[in-house]
């Protein structure tokens, strides 16, 4: 043997090995320096990402507060719904996984694809929404796969239920899936994609109350993503309950009497603000927005003629017409231009300048003081008050009276209205104050504007005998467990600018006009119960020859308004009502108001409904 090593085919062999061995030893060096990196050098980041690949953090959503009305009916409820979800790195191979999920739920797989790709792509760890409150039909064969279905989760939260569609839509409002403005505005800390928010009504404006705060958990995933166990948990905190000041049977009963109609109606409780009633027409259904709302039914809504995404009883803008004769009436009986014994003579026309102003009863009312004229709404004796005070000095009063701003109830976009002053007129047209307008005015007509919401409110502070309380909805908050956090307690905004004598006999004006023989909202007497109103109807269109043909167009008529509080002493009570074009506010405006009270008080047809 040793002679073969030292034979030249010996020396062939030695150099061989020794090659081989070298070779050996620089591949050993080599895995030797690799694994020194890998672990020793990056170590501590690849562990990090073992351990990220097996434990998992999961968010667990608060169930959001629930709502109620001033009995403790329950309004707005949560109810489970199913989402599916998919984490694409886990679902390997997507394209088959894809197919597989599209065979079991119907929805197409380039339509999931296309989610993935807009929110990471496939190597993304994070969960994408595939489908949202999917059925039993849906639930049940994912399940039954779910061993085929890499990556794909099912999870359930808690979705908002309105028990009543459409009852109180405009106050109680909407959720809806925030967007990525709302995320980046900094308000909603703890939302992420997908997460719904309130985006209308008492729902957006209380959201810090209702949405509670965020739990989570800790999970060990299998190599499919699979939850293997439970390591550590933090309960979510759940939303606050509230408690609204509408009472259910009111709004119902609001709502229907405005059924087929455009219009509002608004019942405040004259001794503290407190809304118990707010209806809008048309109405909407909330649950349509949690569910999803199609192209189809939004492009509806937004285009209806009637405006239903509008909260009329806050937003809208409507002329004032005959309701504004308070307001004359206190600024004229203030001023000192009238008093109780100042009578006019209407016969019908009033004459300033080179034009005729017209009654709106032709044949005139005859000689009238100041109860009377708010009884039988007479024109002319507002004619004359105006062309007395002034419209710098009518438009004091009126915001003394809180036209003309916002009330300050807590909903978002409330309208503040217009009350016009020479200024304004001068600054917005360019043009200036004509003494004739401020006749028009006095009757409130011309540029005022006014929400239904501040006729209830001055409807109120008349019937409580002068202060002007701010209206509210929220009644009271809870927690989930039922213990008090704060209760609404009611707010003063000031007091009408009337002494006490201007007072009575604006009050017994509007006494007179629901029970007066002359009256013009006599259609508002309940029996038994004493009423208080006034009636007015605002003109879309200015008089002239051509007037009742136009009439016979409805968008042409005139809008019919009626404000009430009951009973007299001590009122309980105070109703505005508006209808678009419902034309006469004693006739169309005031049995709308009656039925109102009747309902709230337990009288007559409203008591049984």
């Amino acid at each position: 043997m040793s002679s073969y090593l030292n034979s030249p085919d010996g020396d062939w062999f030695n150099r061989r090995l020794k090659g081989t061995m070298v070779l050996i030893f620089i591949a050993f060096a080599v895995i030797l320096v690799r694994l020194f990196y890998l672990q020793i050098i990056n170590g501590q980041t690849y562990r990090e990402l073992s351990t990220n690949n097996r434990i998992r953090l999961q968010s667990i959503p608060p169930s959001r507060g629930l709502i109620y009305d001033n009995e403790g009916n329950l309004l707005v409820d949560n109810r489970p719904a199913f989402d599916l979800f998919i984490v694409p790195r886990d679902a390997k191979p997507l394209s088959e996984t894809l197919e597989r999920l599209s065979s079991l739920t119907g929805i197409p797989a380039e339509e999931m694809a296309e989610r993935i790709t807009k929110k990471g792509g496939e190597n993304s760890s994070r969960q994408v929404v595939l489908k949202r409150g999917i059925g039993r039909d849906v639930l049940a064969p994912v399940e039954v796969h779910s061993f085929d279905l890499p990556g794909v989760v099912v999870k359930v939260r808690p979705k908002r239920f309105y028990l009543n569609p459409g009852m109180a839509a405009h106050l109680l409002g909407y959720l809806g899936e925030i967007n990525a403005r709302e995320i980046s505005s900094g308000k909603h800390p703890e939302a992420s994609v997908g997460d719904f928010i309130g985006k209308f009504g008492a729902e957006k404006v209380m959201e810090p109350l209702l949405r509670g705060s965020q739990g989570g958990r800790q999970v060990e995933v299998d190599a499919r993503g699979r939850v293997i166990r439970e390591l550590k948990r933090v309960e979510a905190d759940p939303g606050k309950n509230i408690f609204l000041t509408i009472n259910t049977k009111l709004q119902k009963r609001s709502e229907a009497l405005l059924k087929g109609d455009v219009g509002a109606v608004v019942a405040l409780d004259p001794g503290t603000g407190a809304v118990l009633a707010m209806a809008s027409s048309p109405t909407f259904d909330q649950n349509d927005f949690v569910s999803g709302l199609s192209y189809a039914k939004w492009n509806a809504l937004r285009n209806d003629p009637g405006r239903p995404m509008e909260n009329k009883a806050t937003q809208a803008l409507y002329p004032p017409a005959s309701i504004y004769k308070i307001v004359s009436s206190i600024a004229g009986l203030e001023e000192k231009v009238v008093d109780e014994r100042t009578h006019f003579f209407c016969s019908g026309r009033h004459s300033f300048g080179n034009r005729v102003y017209r009654c709106w009863k032709r044949i005139g009312h005859g000689s009238v003081d100041v109860v009377d004229s708010i009884a039988q709404s007479c024109d002319v004796y507002y004619y004359e008050v105006g062309e007395r005070l002034g419209v710098d000095r009518l438009a004091f009063y009126a915001r003394a009276c809180g036209l003309g701003r916002p009330t300050g109830v807590e909903l978002a976009g409330e309208a503040s209205g217009l009350i016009p002053t020479a200024e304004w007129k001068r600054r917005k047209l360019g043009q200036n104050w004509l003494s004739g307008e401020t006749l028009s005015l006095a009757i409130g007509q011309s540029y005022n504007l006014v929400t239904p919401i501040q006729m209830a409110m001055l409807a109120a502070s008349v019937g409580n005998g002068g202060t002007l309380y701010k209206p509210y909805i929220l009644g009271k908050i809870e927690t989930a467990d039922g213990v008090l956090v704060k209760k609404t307690q009611p707010v003063e905004k000031g007091r009408l600018p009337a002494g006490k004598k201007t007072l009575e006999l604006v009050r017994k004006g509007l006494w007179g006009t629901v029970n007066f023989r002359k009256g013009t909202g006599k259609i508002a007497a309940i029996e038994g119960v004493t009423v208080a109103g006034k009636s007015g109807t605002a003109q879309v269109i200015s008089k002239g020859d051509d007037e009742p043909k136009k009439k016979s167009i409805r968008k042409f008529r005139d809008h019919a308004w009626f404000v009430a509080y009951a009973p007299v002493v001590n009122p309980t009570i105070a109703v505005a009502v508006i209808v678009e074009h419902g034309e006469g506010g004693s006739t169309k405006a005031a049995p709308i108001a009656r039925k109102v009270i009747e309902t709230y008080l337990g009288k007559g047809e409203g008591a049984r409904d």
